[in-house]
């Protein structure tokens, strides 16, 4: 295998969680009869540039289809998030009913609605039709297609270009960044701006994020990488941010590097000079990864076993995809774990892929009344728990294992 930016050849693992289904393959009662396919769920790590990523063992296409099961709008935190992105981005670029702004993986149309609301044009790319039909429910203008040097060619040549060109947890998903980014390079206009969110690989090392790693993620980005990536492109990122959300992510914000009306803020050099300090451009920075990851398993498993004997219930809430990555490399099945609760109405009524744990409505936690609550989706643990609030009256817990095991 080689680097998917810089074509090095490469032979230093960083961590192998054995294999896996893919994560967000719901499936449903008909498919529990059928053969289920794992894939290899092994990372490398590039020691040119330090890319960390994963082979591309399932086409894009066979992930981000009409079964693609995630819905940005269901967290009401993400929800919020977003809103709280587009009225700063507004006020930062001073957008107005003139502009042209274009989200790249625009998913349900969770952020693009808020645009729409305050009549600045806009328009969202988005691959799976399922999550593009929501959009297009909410009446925001969706193109079905994996955004590249292609697509940025034929946009170019029938849209103007935008003024902003965003992309949330879309960078990792992307299986060639190389043309993704020269995609970028293309359609953005002279003076426009792009903004990225995707999860800081710093924070996944640091706080043991192992279950973030599955095979719609691509790539793995530290800020080092990134700015190389974009800087063979002739883009420059001329600031970013260290935001809180799916447990530390960066936001950062490029520019045409022929582009000299933004100053470069402080911030770039900051946290380059912070990743420098913690030795990420070296190796050593991502030896003993796999060590972290089978400390967790060994307490989880360990945690749900002492429970099973102690005759305790055990359920957990959140169907999500960093939660299936914990599930299989666990080998966690439906004795240990009696039901998942979920509040999308996609996966109602499903079940999990590898585990096969029942996907249920959440009414049935008060009929079940469990002793603890696993909450898969760690990183939005507080608007779970204000959510469930109620099951404090016979004294149910909450449980989270990463990044250590503890009962809240």
């Amino acid at each position: 295998m080689k680097c998917r930016f810089c074509n090095n050849e490469l032979s230093y693992g960083f961590i192998d969680l054995i294999n896996a289904p893919l994560s967000n393959s719901i499936l449903t009662e008909e498919e529990l009869n059928e053969p289920e396919i794992f894939f290899p769920l092994k990372l490398f790590i590039c020691e040119k540039c330090f890319l960390v990523q994963i082979d591309e063992y399932q086409k894009s296409n066979e992930i981000f289809n009409e079964k693609y099961a995630y819905f940005s709008s269901i967290s009401k935190s993400w929800l919020e998030h977003s809103r709280k992105y587009v009225y700063m981005i507004i006020k930062k670029l001073q957008l107005n009913k003139n502009s042209f702004v274009v989200e790249i993986a625009s998913n349900d149309g969770y952020l693009l609605q808020y645009f729409k609301e305050l009549n600045i044009p806009c328009l969202g790319i988005e691959p799976a039709s399922n999550t593009a039909a929501e959009a297009k429910g909410k009446g925001i203008d969706v193109i079905e297609d994996f955004f590249g040097v292609r697509l940025a060619k034929e946009l170019t040549s029938i849209k103007k270009k935008p003024d902003l060109l965003l992309g949330n947890n879309v960078l990792a998903h992307t299986p060639d960044i190389n043309d993704f980014t020269e995609g970028l390079k293309l359609y953005l206009s002279e003076t426009g701006v792009i903004t990225m969110e995707f999860p800081h690989l710093m924070q996944l090392i640091e706080n043991n994020q192992f279950d973030t790693i599955y095979h719609e993620h691509f790539s793995y980005l530290s800020f080092l990488t990134i700015k190389s990536v974009f800087e063979a492109h002739n883009l420059e990122i001329f600031d970013v941010e260290q935001l809180p959300t799916h447990g530390g992510s960066l936001r950062i914000y490029a520019k045409h590097k022929e582009d000299d009306s933004k100053e470069i803020s402080n911030n770039v050099e900051e946290l380059f000079n912070l990743e420098i300090s913690k030795k990420m451009n070296t190796m050593d920075y991502y030896k003993d990864f796999q060590k972290k990851a089978d400390r967790i398993k060994i307490e989880f498993v360990n945690f749900l076993i002492q429970q099973k004997l102690n005759k305790k219930n055990v359920v957990a809430y959140g169907a999500a995809a960093k939660g299936n990555t914990l599930l299989n490399y666990c080998g966690i099945k439906q004795d240990l774990i009696g039901f998942v609760v979920d509040k999308s109405p996609y996966k109602q009524g499903k079940f999990l892929p590898g585990s096969h744990i029942p996907i249920i409505n959440e009414k049935e936690i008060k009929k079940f009344k469990p002793d603890y609550i696993v909450i898969l989706p760690w990183n939005i643990k507080d608007e779970i728990m204000e959510q469930l609030d109620y099951v404090e009256e016979w004294g149910c817990r909450f449980v989270i294992s990463i990044p250590k095991m503890k009962i809240l």
